[in-house]
């Protein structure tokens, strides 16, 4: 009955109200704990030893009345959530709680991220695209933000920090390369485009928060004939953000200019037989194991905003290495 339906739907939303109302609540409150001590504590100047004892006190005191949730650890955690998020200041210099969106687990883990732009960057992020903590635990561990990082000038890694990701252009959309280990294929197992393109699909919901914002499914092996003669486009997607389509090509090897023209006479199809005018160009993201920059620059044409060339990896980064990268690309 569509009544039912109606009514259903008016709870559900009732109650993620209710939730969100009261995760709020309860991280004011936490900041205010946090807040409290801080100001007892310190009067001015750090006491190390006076503010472990004060910890402890309240502990004690605050368990028997409250439960398990203020042990030690937590009411620390309390105290670090004021510190790593004080108060806000307006034109006017007025007190305000900052607005808290996420939840208190997703702030235990940001707290522990030592680089404040990699911090403020997952946390807009899983606001946005409203990452459980396990999905924000998988991005960070994906070094997600160092990815994006490297295709970024010290602006755009500024504006990352204080925006996220903002998809305005078909390269915002891309990355390079792209972490595909929840498909649990090893380095040494050896499996086909068909076998990739498969596990693939069987996680789509995993690799549509890897490719980013705005994704949607359209098909697998979509067919397209030109002059009798079928070919098969391994992936479609649609970009909302970007208002056109997305067609992935899957190499298990190294990428050879031959998948570069195959691409560009897809995204040509596209553009000439599929796409309204009032959409974007297509793009094209051929996935590949490896290629090489010049021949991707030489086969492209110098103003190419279509066809992109991303490797894959099947097992997580380094982040050391990922992290030398950066380092060495900002020097």
């Amino acid at each position: 009955m569509q009544i039912l339906s109606d009514i259903q739907q008016i709870l559900r939303q009732a109650q993620q109200m209710v939730v969100r109302h009261i995760n709020k609540a309860m991280l004011e409150g936490y900041w205010q704990v946090g807040r409290r001590i801080v100001e007892e504590e310190q009067q001015g100047e750090s006491r190390a030893e006076y503010g472990k004892g004060l910890i402890i006190s309240l502990s004690a005191a605050l368990q028997k009345e409250f439960g398990k949730g203020f042990s030690e650890r937590n009411i620390e955690q309390m105290r670090l959530f004021y510190l790593e998020y004080p108060i806000p200041q307006t034109v006017s210099a007025v007190f305000q709680i900052p607005d808290f969106q996420l939840s208190w687990s997703h702030y235990q883990m940001l707290m522990r991220l030592d680089d404040k732009n990699e911090r403020a960057f997952y946390e807009i992020e899983a606001a946005k695209n409203n990452w459980s903590l396990r999905e924000l635990k998988r991005q960070f561990d994906s070094a997600l933000y160092m990815r994006l990082a490297l295709s970024k000038d010290k602006e755009g890694i500024k504006a990352l920090a204080e925006k996220g990701q903002i998809i305005e252009t078909a390269k915002d959309a891309v990355k390079d390369p792209y972490i595909l280990e929840f498909l649990n294929l090893t380095e040494h197992y050896r499996y086909s485009e068909s076998d990739l393109e498969h596990e693939l699909i069987d996680k789509l919901e995993h690799f549509l928060l890897e490719l980013g914002t705005g994704f949607a499914f359209v098909a697998r092996q979509k067919r397209i004939t030109i002059d009798e003669e079928h070919y098969h486009i391994d992936l479609v997607f649609y970009n909302r953000l970007l208002r056109c389509f997305v067609l992935l090509d899957l190499k298990i090897g190294k990428l050879r200019h031959q998948d570069i023209g195959q691409m560009q006479m897809y995204v040509n199809y596209y553009d000439r037989h599929v796409k309204t005018a009032d959409e974007h160009k297509t793009i094209g993201i051929i996935l590949c194991r490896d290629k090489s920059e010049t021949l991707v620059e030489i086969t492209l044409p110098q103003d190419n905003d279509q066809i992109f060339a991303s490797r894959y990896q099947t097992l997580l980064p380094s982040k050391e290495d990922l992290k030398k990268l950066l380092a060495s690309k900002n020097t």
